[in-house]
């Protein structure tokens, strides 16, 4: 039913184009036909105002992954730098929770360790709506912060960096197993502001899967029953996304030093003085207005790098067919 559902929407959504395309373009040639300069020029602003719902569905035909339907988890952790690295971390991570906002999509804070004077050490959201892991999966690695520090008393510029992980939730369609053997399982105070109870209980719990090394851990309610639970679905989907990327990268190991978007390769620059650009070094896309990219708008960098993706190269989201 919800496979069914999706092909529905996806359907509705290309006749309903079609239609508003067709009507336009009869306007247009009843405006010329009479004379009507204001019909025609209606007519033209409506065929505009169609082209972003043209690029957002050109963007889902890049999402043919068997996960990139799925809600996300995203992860950020300060680099070293101290107070500098985890100011950055908390930009991004108000970053990609404004970007989930304005998509439509539920935002959900499932972790977060404060930084020792501002900022965060790490957090950990959850993205709920329609091709969030898709679209997010291209975000993964490492973001660099050039700026003048507000906490420097001599006005320095400053270098910063701050990395993103992101992985698909699993679903019920999605088999992934691990036994309680596999993994040692800590328990702990919640961090940060909190009522009478968050603080006084250690209702936190981190899982550590003993094999691979990967840690999860989760803080987001009062019940250590309920972040334990949360917290295996994160595992689960941790085992499960590093399974993605072993099938990717053989499945593509001719063009992988194209498409290599792992943990630890730098993916984008943020520079704020002595000028201010975005630049995503994978696909040379720029944007000479940060402040409105750090606001939640990065979509451009996200058509660039799924088309990149799929077809290698420089590739501009306005020239695939």
């Amino acid at each position: 039913m919800k496979e069914r559902q999706r092909l529905d929407t996806a359907i509705n959504g290309i006749r309903n184009l079609e239609r508003a395309l067709g009507d336009n373009i009869e306007l247009i040639a009843m405006g010329e036909e009479e004379g009507d300069a204001d019909i025609v020029a209606e007519a033209e602003a409506g065929i505009r105002a169609l082209q972003k719902d043209v690029g957002e569905r050109q963007i889902e035909t890049l999402l043919s992954g068997e996960a990139d339907s799925n809600d996300t988890y995203l992860e950020v952790h300060s680099g070293a730098g101290g107070t500098e690295s985890q100011d950055w971390a908390s930009m991004l991570l108000r970053m990609y929770m404004r970007w989930g906002q304005r998509s439509g999509m539920k935002v959900e804070v499932l972790e977060e360790q404060d930084g020792e004077e501002a900022g965060i050490k790490s957090a950990t959201i959850l993205l709920k709506g329609h091709n969030a892991y898709g679209k997010m999966k291209v975000e993964s690695g490492v973001h660099r912060l050039v700026r003048i520090s507000p906490y420097d008393s001599q006005a320095r510029r400053h270098t910063s960096f701050a990395s993103i992980w992101v992985y698909p939730v699993v679903d019920d369609s999605i088999q992934v197993d691990v036994s309680e053997s596999d993994v040692r399982i800590d328990t702990y105070r919640a961090s940060g502001a909190g009522g009478q109870h968050v603080n006084t209980t250690d209702s936190a719990v981190r899982i550590t899967h003993l094999a691979s090394g990967i840690v999860v851990q989760c803080q987001a309610e009062r019940s250590q029953h309920k972040n334990r639970a949360t917290a295996w679905n994160m595992l689960r989907a941790r085992l499960y996304e590093e399974e993605l990327k072993k099938r990717e990268e053989k499945a593509n190991a001719q063009a992988a030093s194209k498409t290599d978007i792992g943990w630890g390769h730098q993916i984008r620059s943020y520079v704020l003085q002595p000028y201010q650009m975005v630049k995503d070094l994978r696909t040379g896309v720029e944007n000479t207005t940060p402040q409105d990219v750090l606001d939640g708008e990065i979509d451009e960098f996200i058509e660039a790098a799924l088309a990149q993706r799929v077809f290698g190269g420089e590739v501009e989201v306005s020239d695939v067919d």
